[in-house]
């Protein structure tokens, strides 16, 4: 074991504050990450604060970290020392059911291994990385592309991959309509991501204060659903709709701006149910899904898709003694458009 210096959250209603946790020894397949950078996600804040069901204290969060390989065990091979690499949301899996198998881990059939809050193989609880070291067997491990920067990659480890799985998977491209929901942190990677695929893409936001922002992104169209012409007027217009946002909207009228054979995929997640009435999936055949990061193949996909296209998130780099007060930011929307702890700060 190794004590490493982290920000960790002592209960579900006090600040987090700085600490040390123990990070286990490199085993065979294990590799040791210098961490450099690490996103603040709102799912850190819904776990940490009891919203997704009681947690084990203290518990250290972030799950979007980059740094560098110092140490691999005997028998690694995917990666080597002084390697620029990743971090996502999973660090493990029971690599043996039907989904493991088929490549799709991040849909394991017992549970995947989070990054934090999970269970670890040796009966642990998982911390994230809001710390300085993290150890992770070497098959979670993901390569980072030289020409993303390295302050903006992290958060491509969770708002990147959790936008890019379901509009790849849903055939975003040319002649595809897709409307982003929420131009937050999964948000503007939406509109990016979707923009480079080739998409016709619409923002949807509360109000038209990221209009320009949303344009600059890639976006075709932008418009405010505080407008209640809005969505009035968009009625059937859209093959795809990416629902961004963790809070609950009325997803019956966003479900009614469905072509047909549409598909409204939510990839935010509020603490509260999001009624649905199944007689508006009658009309046009609509569909209303979910989806969930993606796999390691597929993570490693869209960080080379990004890094082909130039795309990076918009982020605002942070000091570690600033977490509690960017939660707050977040909660009250105040980031353009995802925090990035330099974690350099922290040690």
């Amino acid at each position: 074991m190794s004590t490493v210096a982290a920000y960790a959250a002592v209960s579900a209603t006090e600040p987090l504050v700085k600490t040390t946790i123990e990070r286990r020894p490199v085993g065979p397949n294990d590799v040791l990450i210098e961490i450099a950078y690490a996103g603040i996600c709102h799912s850190d804040i819904h776990t940490v604060r009891g919203e997704w069901g009681d947690m084990v204290y203290p518990l250290t969060v972030g799950h979007e970290i980059v740094g560098t390989v110092t140490e691999v065990g005997s028998a690694v091979t995917l990666h080597a020392v002084g390697d620029r690499v990743g971090v996502g949301c999973m660090v493990n899996s029971c690599r043996e059911c039907e989904n493991c198998l088929a490549g799709a881990e991040n849909y394991c059939l017992n549970g995947n291994t989070g990054t934090y809050a999970s269970v670890d193989r040796d009966g642990s609880i998982t911390q994230g990385g809001y710390s300085t070291h993290i150890v992770v067997v070497e098959d979670f491990v993901l390569k980072v592309p030289q020409s993303i920067p390295y302050e903006a990659a992290a958060p491509l480890l969770c708002a990147g991959i959790t936008t890019y799985s379901p509009l790849a998977h849903w055939n975003a491209g040319p002649g595809k309509r897709v409307a982003v929901v929420g131009m937050g942190g999964l948000g503007h990677m939406a509109v990016k991501i979707a923009h480079a695929m080739g998409a016709e893409v619409t923002v949807l936001s509360q109000s038209l204060s990221k209009k320009d922002d949303g344009l600059r992104l890639g976006a075709d169209h932008y418009y405010a659903t505080s407008d209640p012409a809005t969505l009035k007027d968009l009625r059937n217009s859209f093959d795809l709709i990416i629902n961004t946002v963790s809070a609950v909207i009325d997803i019956n009228a966003y479900l009614g701006l469905l072509r047909l054979d549409g598909t409204l995929v939510s990839v935010g997640a509020p603490p509260e149910a999001l009624p649905v009435a199944v007689f508006r999936l009658f009309g046009n055949r609509r569909s209303f899904a979910g989806s969930s990061i993606g796999s390691i193949a597929e993570t490693q996909q869209m960080l080379d898709f990004c890094a082909e296209h130039g795309i990076a998130p918009e982020v605002e780099i942070i000091s570690a003694d600033q977490i509690n007060e960017a939660y707050e930011r977040v909660l009250a929307s105040d980031v353009r458009y995802r925090f990035v702890i330099d974690i350099a700060t922290l040690a």
